[in-house]
């Protein structure tokens, strides 16, 4: 394979003639940031650890929420069936609309996109919480999705086009996506409050449903994002080129141009199998932590509560692997070589967390549990800083959103139908045990697609962001 042929960027994704891409600007004698793009960081960081938020809400609730509102029976294929729902349809309603917002950032600004999509999905996060049947509640955990999609492309492009400077763009991205991980352990903080003390806190819907109480908790993000609103400057990359008229407009047919064809084929792949990882397999776990051998003798809600420690050493796990992801990237320069340095060790993790970690207890099981979150938040932080380099401004959000939104979302949440369609059928002696089988099932697979799709990834031509 390692004789396989190079891609290149083509003449659209490459520098303008004045842009000198064999000697892009040294970060040595940069300004320090100023107060304008360390609100931006900021900001963005914020949408990003809320994206992550209220992403893993669904995984952490979706058992609870199918067992009270739904009196479903776990283990069960109509169980099963209502979680591949839950899972799968939020997550293609969000890339479809996703792919529109790519569009809208691009046509109408990044700021604008962005504010109103934090908007939407912590409205709609709101409104989930107080849910009274199965279709409801997924209907808003839709339109939470949708929000979700739309901002997560728009922040990625406000941040790149932000810093002109390669290795300060690369660092600008590597750190704020960090904050992803702070959504994951806020979240897992939050639903272990919320199993811990819910019979102390007000009544939603003449109950106290731990799950209610987190879904409401995503009304958070917006409340300090209507504060410092006015202070957000749209990207000046954008702005400029948009008031010269010299951006030409976004369209998607532009994506498939000779030019870009292979570029946004292969993204599409690599984040559908990227993707399906956390959807077919590290989302899964708070279904198998349960079933583990040392938890069988305790309480309910003491199993909750072990549930929401293992998803907060998960999200431990987010934060470790995209720091070393930050400290990698400026010092490995070839894009496919730094996707394996991560991806080959995953093809070593994923298997044993699910294949033999699942039967080793609390403990084997955290630890196998930290490593795979780390290698993929490392794989997904790559992502975050490579797609800004192979688009142009005028289709920048537009490339990124089809290969996070339809390629991530749209065929990346297949993972979790494949994984509980396996859950089914896979032999073993209980309900956990062939969720687990079904989980590493599915991520060997598409990190074996992953691998082979890495060796034909293209290579942007330049540091610089291509005009």
């Amino acid at each position: 394979m390692m004789a396989f042929h190079k891609l290149r960027v083509g003449p659209q994704g490459a520098s303008p003639p004045h842009a000198p891409a064999s000697h892009p600007p040294s970060i040595a004698g940069v300004s320090p940031l100023t107060p304008i793009q360390w609100l931006v960081c900021v900001v963005a960081g914020l949408g990003f650890a809320f994206d992550l938020y209220e992403s893993l809400m669904g995984a952490l609730i979706v058992g609870p929420v199918l067992s009270t509102l739904g009196s479903l029976t776990p283990g069960t294929p109509a169980f099963n069936s209502w979680v591949s729902l839950f899972f799968v349809v939020p997550a293609v309603a969000g890339g479809i609309f996703g792919l529109l917002g790519g569009y809208l950032a691009d046509r109408f600004g990044r700021r604008r996109v962005l504010f109103w999509s934090i908007l939407l999905y912590a409205f709609s996060s709101c409104a989930a919480s107080v849910a009274t049947s199965l279709p409801q509640l997924l209907l808003w955990r839709c339109t939470t999705l949708i929000g979700v999609s739309m901002e997560a492309v728009a922040a990625l492009a406000w941040v790149a086009e932000l810093f002109p400077v390669p290795r300060q763009r690369e660092r600008a991205l590597s750190y704020t996506q960090a904050c992803y991980a702070l959504g994951g352990m806020l979240v897992a903080g939050a639903y272990f409050l919320a199993v811990t003390y819910a019979s102390r806190m007000p009544l939603i819907r003449g109950g106290h449903e731990a799950w209610r109480y987190t879904l409401l908790s995503g009304l958070l993000p917006a409340l300090p994002l209507i504060i410092v609103r006015p202070f957000l400057p749209e990207s000046r990359v954008w702005r400029q080129r948009k008031a010269g008229k010299t951006l030409q407009r976004p369209t998607l047919a532009a994506l498939f141009t000779p030019h870009l064809r292979a570029t946004t084929s292969l993204t599409i792949v690599m984040m559908a199998c990227l993707l399906a990882l956390p959807y077919g397999a590290l989302q899964q776990t708070p279904r198998i932590v349960p079933g583990l051998t040392a938890l069988q003798q305790l309480s309910p809600a003491a199993v909750q509560q072990r549930v929401s420690a293992i998803f907060l050493l998960q999200e431990f796990g987010s934060v470790t692997g995209r720091l070393v992801f930050g400290l990698a990237v400026v010092r490995i320069t070839q894009q496919a070589r730094l996707l394996r340095l991560f991806l080959i060790p995953a093809l070593v993790v994923f298997p044993w967390l699910f294949f033999a970690g699942s039967t080793h207890g609390l403990v084997g099981f955290g630890i196998g549990v930290f490593c795979a979150q780390a290698l993929f938040n490392a794989m997904h932080s790559f992502s975050g800083n490579y797609l800004p380099r192979v688009y142009p401004t005028f289709v920048r959000v537009t490339g990124e959103s089809a290969a996070m939104n339809i390629g991530g979302r749209v065929i990346g949440a297949g993972g979790a139908l494949l994984t509980t369609r396996l859950a089914n059928v896979v032999p073993a002696s209980t309900a956990s045990t062939r969720l687990a089988y079904a989980a590493g099932t599915t991520a060997l697979l598409v990190l074996l697609a992953l691998l082979v799709a890495s060796y034909w990834l293209p290579e942007p031509r330049s540091d610089l962001l291509p005009e």
